[in-house]
Order: C-alpha cells, then sequence, then structure tokens
C-alpha cells in the first residue's frame, strides 16, 4: 500500500468528538458570537437602561432570553453562510474550509434547523413580537445568504445591517430612542460597511471564481477603494457629534484614536494592492469593532458604581 492509499483510508476514519465539536466552532465563528453578547451586556448597562440598576439590567430574565436567541440564530446563520459559501471559501480561505468541512454538511443542516426552532421558542418567553421578530431575522439570514449577497449594493447594506438587528432586538425591548444611541448606530453601520467592502477586497478571487457580483468583482479594486474612503470620510461625522456628548465619557479617547486609526487606515488603503495587505486591513477594522465593544464601559464609570449601591 503506498502512501497516497495510506492517506485517503486515513481521511476517512471517522474523527473524534473534540475534533467535530472545534470544526462546528469555527463555523459558528464563537469568537464572534462571545464578542456580540459582551456588546448587548454593555450596551444594555451603559447606553439603553440608563434608570436601571447594574443587577436589574444583568438578571432580567427578558434580556438573557434575547441574548440566548441571538446566540441561537447567528450560530444558525453562520451555518447557512458557510453551507452556501462553501466552494468560494475553499478559495480564499482554504485552510478554514478544510477545517470546518470536517462535519459534513448534512449535520451542519440539522444543526442549522435545530438552532432556529430552538431560538423563535425561547424568544416567545420573551414574547410573540420578539418571536416575530427572530423569525424574520433567520429568514433575512438566509435570504443573504442565497441570494443578496450576489448583488454588490444589496449584500454590502444587507450584511451591514444583519450585523447590526442582535443590537435592535436590544433597543427595541428598552424602548430608548435617544440621540446618542442613532448616533452610535450610525458610527457602527459605516464602519461595518467599510469592514464588508475591505473583505470584499480580501475575497476578491474567490467572488470572481464563483460569479458573486460584489463591487470589487463588478466595479473592480481602484472604484471600491473611492468609496471606501468615502466612507472613512462619512465616518468622521458621527464621531464628531458623539464626541459633543457629554454622556460618552472617557470613550472620547476611544474615539480619538479610531479617528487616527482611520486616518492611517486610508493611507495604507491606497497604499495595498494584494490580497494579504487588505487582510491585514481587514484585521485592524476588527480590532477597531473589538476596542469599540469594550470601550463601552468607559461612558461613564461612575452610572455603574451608582447602579452597584443602588438596591
Amino acid at each position: 500500500m503506498d502512501l497516497l492509499e495510506i492517506s485517503k483510508k486515513n481521511s476517512k476514519k471517522p474523527k473524534p468528538l473534540y475534533i467535530k465539536i472545534l470544526s462546528l466552532f469555527s463555523v459558528v465563528r464563537g469568537y464572534n458570537i462571545l464578542l456580540i453578547v459582551i456588546a448587548q451586556y454593555l450596551a444594555a448597562v451603559f447606553i439603553f437602561s440608563p434608570e436601571q440598576t447594574l443587577k436589574q439590567v444583568l438578571f432580567d430574565p427578558n434580556l438573557y432570553f434575547i441574548v440566548l436567541a441571538t446566540i441561537c440564530v447567528i450560530a444558525s446563520g453562520y451555518i447557512i453562510n458557510n453551507f452556501y459559501d462553501a466552494e468560494t471559501d475553499s478559495i480564499n480561505k482554504p485552510i478554514k474550509s478544510k477545517i470546518d468541512n470536517i462535519v459534513d454538511q448534512k449535520t451542519k443542516l440539522k444543526i442549522y434547523f435545530l438552532l432556529n426552532f430552538i431560538g423563535v421558542l425561547i424568544a416567545f418567553l420573551v414574547s410573540w413580537r420578539a418571536a416575530l421578530f427572530f423569525a424574520i431575522y433567520i429568514f433575512l439570514i438566509w435570504l443573504y445568504s442565497h441570494k443578496l449577497k450576489r448583488y454588490p449594493l444589496a449584500g454590502l447594506l444587507s450584511a451591514a445591517v444583519l450585523a447590526i438587528l442582535p443590537f435592535f432586538a436590544i433597543f427595541v425591548y428598552y424602548k430608548n430612542f435617544s440621540e446618542i444611541i442613532f448616533t452610535h448606530a450610525a458610527f457602527l453601520f459605516f464602519i461595518l460597511l467599510i469592514r464588508e467592502l475591505v473583505k470584499d477586497l480580501v475575497n476578491l478571487k474567490g467572488n470572481f471564481a464563483q460569479n458573486y457580483q460584489t463591487i470589487a468583482v463588478k466595479y473592480g479594486e481602484h472604484f471600491t477603494k473611492i468609496l471606501i474612503s468615502v466612507l472613512v470620510v462619512l465616518t468622521l461625522n458621527p464621531i464628531y457629534f458623539l464626541m459633543q456628548y457629554p454622556e460618552i465619557g472617557d470613550m472620547k479617547y476611544y474615539f480619538y484614536t479610531v479617528f487616527v486609526v482611520l486616518l492611517i487606515f486610508l493611507g495604507l488603503l491606497w497604499f495595498y494592492k494584494n490580497k494579504r495587505n487588505y487582510g491585514m486591513l481587514h484585521i485592524l477594522l476588527k480590532l477597531l469593532i473589538v476596542a469599540g465593544v469594550f470601550s463601552l464601559a468607559l461612558i461613564d464609570y461612575s452610572i455603574i458604581i451608582n447602579r452597584i449601591l443602588l438596591k
């Protein structure tokens, strides 16, 4: 038996359970989901519920169920996106694609339907409106994965909107319609649009091979860079207005940093010309988003002290 036959034989051996769990964790991007959960709770504490004590927010069963439903629906969303993008990912992300494919597609689909069912069921514990919201969210994720992401403008806008919707669920629950919340949302929306366009540059080869009509594929790298530059300039507007709110506290230092980083990002964008470099810019934007999540705690730490003292 030669080495090729031995390799094929070994590849057919069933994988240990922990390997399959790690593969599934990669498919659902557990690290992203954890970040979203942290962001939801921080936003609930520091932005959406200024009148409630810390104990009321953290031990609110309805908030817990909304977050739990979000986990299920987003995880299922990553699964269906992985299902439709299997061929594209094999070109754009060959190593990750091999890890993801340890769990077969049939099993992924079963988990997808199960997570969606559980997510809507949990949302029913809050209200029928919450269940309807998550049912619509599930449909929109499927529509994006199956159709919308193949079209330039629809794919770009829907990706950013879907990323914001988990926070919209918290926003609707607390019914807090303050200006600062909408300004924060505008800032995040622009950053997400920029990230999606940079991701299109990173995945240009695979998207082109699968005929995904992203902006980078249809209009080219130069036009995509122009559009990113315009969005960077537009992002400076919500940053300026956020800086006018005294409520943001020490989060102003985060926005100072974002301002400087975006200027550096813009210079590097026009200097860089290959996938590896674009990947570095994509990581930079991810770090900005992660830093933004944790900087929510800097909005006004006197709030947290007062809430701990309140009964």
